[in-house]
């Protein structure tokens, strides 16, 4: 008994216990705990807010400000949201290559992973619309006839019927629509850039802003037929019956002259 009772009592015991008690509990943390993978993507946006930050400084800080405050010659980027990022720089409207009454699209500066990191630096000051995920924006289970018809109602004032484009006033425009990047199509609804008022999801459901961008993709498409005939720049009705107005009408004149003339001439003979 005394023996059993010494063997018992013996000092290492409950260290061993001890470090047998520590390496289960750390396994089953580590096996269960999904942490690990939460501190590495939240390493990884760090760093793309940082590499964000750099690029934001080079690039943006002398017209938005070292804060993106804003200064006179760039508003405040403060909430705009990566959305509004990923459309304005990936689109190379932005860095703006000259003050002007709108900014043009053009060549891009930067490539997609620069561009993601600005609008990560963005987004981290302040609340905006998030870059939509490629389902919200795919043509896939989205009604087209229905996209023409918010098109029609929402947007073709100033696009035309067909996105083909349009002069507004002192010197802006509404860009032609054709060719554009679905995605960036979606983004320029949710934020509204240059002269566009936005459509948060409070006006067009994330459904409706896809179905107009299938709408898009359908009309622009090459594969687009005219049945009425020519195009005619896809204006509408109004364009259409103006052409047919003007022409159809002076064909109509031609003739009455044409025949009057050919009257005329038959009596004096």
């Amino acid at each position: 008994m005394k023996t059993r009772s010494a063997r018992r009592r013996h000092p290492l015991a409950a260290v061993v216990v001890l470090l047998f008690a520590l390496a289960v509990t750390g396994g089953l943390y580590a096996a269960l705990s999904p942490a690990g993978p939460a501190r590495a993507d939240g390493s990884a946006q760090s760093l793309a807010v940082e590499e964000g930050r750099k690029l934001y400084a080079v690039g943006c800080a002398s017209c938005h400000g070292t804060g993106a405050q804003g200064t006179s010659d760039g508003p405040s980027l403060v909430g705009v949201g990566a959305a509004a990022v990923d459309f304005q720089v990936a689109t190379g409207r932005m860095p703006l290559q000259q003050q002007g009454a709108q900014a043009p699209r053009k060549k891009t500066v930067y490539t997609q992973a620069q561009v993601d990191q600005l609008a990560a630096y963005v987004a981290s000051l302040g609340a905006g619309p998030a870059v939509p995920a490629k389902d919200q924006y795919s043509p896939e289970g989205s009604d087209v006839a229905k996209g023409g018809e918010l098109f029609r109602l929402n947007c073709s004032q100033c696009h035309n019927f067909t996105g083909k484009g349009g002069a507004l006033s002192n010197g802006k425009y509404a860009p032609g629509l054709h060719g554009i990047d679905p995605k960036h199509l979606y983004e320029a609804m949710q934020t509204g850039p240059q002269n566009m008022p936005s459509f948060p999801d409070t006006v067009l459901s994330q459904k409706n802003k896809k179905d107009i961008v299938a709408y898009l993709g359908t009309v622009n498409s090459s594969k687009s037929e005219n049945p009425g005939g020519f195009g005619l720049g896809g204006f509408g009705p109004v364009g259409e019956g103006l052409f047919a107005w003007i022409f159809g009408l002076g064909a109509l004149i031609a003739v009455a002259i044409w025949v009057a003339a050919r009257t005329a001439k038959a009596k004096q003979s």
